[in-house]
């Protein structure tokens, strides 16, 4: 008798398993990606004081995909990009960029440590080592100064330039790879809001609650 109940007991487990499992693959996390530049002031509060809060909390149903190059510009002759806030600010895309490589998962952490400190360069490598341990900062160095940051800048731009329709400012937002200028306005203000209710599946408890206001702010 206890042997029957305990196997009623396991298939029920084993069932209902299988339902959450299946109901998870059915409705897919929202997918937010920002189009941004490493020392653009409205960039820099978006991605602190909406996108990385949100994220925290609704990390089980939203995925978020970074894109530092903003209004920055190929020359493909030179070999070189040219960026709104000058040198500074291509150097600091181009080591986001390694570091959204090279940290994987750990990578978001590490980028708003960075562009919520006063001196994002000076604050790289302490970011790095308390976010994603794993990767040491020689790697991300390497990156920057070789061929491979060269490259993942290049598909950045690539990927910033096959935006339709084509960015006007940043932060510019997409909500599973549309934009719309109304979701971007709400998200400036209430992205929380704005995942929970894009989102298809059961929303979580959390999804009652809203943060602060931010007013618009581009570069």
């Amino acid at each position: 008798y206890d042997l029957i109940i305990q196997t009623a007991v396991t298939l029920h487990e084993c069932s209902l398993t299988i339902v959450i499992v299946n109901s998870c693959n059915l409705v897919p996390p929202v997918e937010i990606t920002l189009y941004y530049e490493s020392l653009c002031p409205g960039c820099r509060a978006f991605l602190t004081e909406q996108l990385f809060p949100t994220w925290i909390l609704l990390k089980d149903i939203m995925n978020v995909n970074l894109v530092p190059f903003g209004n920055a510009k190929e020359l493909p002759e030179d070999n070189i990009f040219s960026c709104q806030h000058g040198e500074p600010e291509c150097y600091i895309n181009i080591v986001e960029a390694c570091v959204l490589y090279a940290a994987n998962n750990a990578a978001f952490p590490v980028i708003y440590c960075m562009e919520s400190s006063a001196d994002i360069l000076k604050s790289a490598k302490p970011c790095l080592q308390l976010y994603a341990p794993f990767v040491k900062w020689q790697t991300i160095e390497s990156c920057t100064r070789g061929e491979f940051g060269h490259r993942l800048m290049h598909q950045n731009a690539v990927k910033t330039q096959a935006l339709k329709p084509a960015h006007l400012h940043v932060p510019w937002i997409t909500f599973n790879g549309e934009y719309t200028n109304e979701w971007e306005d709400k998200a400036m203000s209430t992205l929380f809001n704005i995942v929970c209710i894009l989102y298809k599946g059961i929303k979580p408890p959390v999804c009652t609650g809203a943060l602060k206001k931010l007013d618009r702010s581009f570069c």
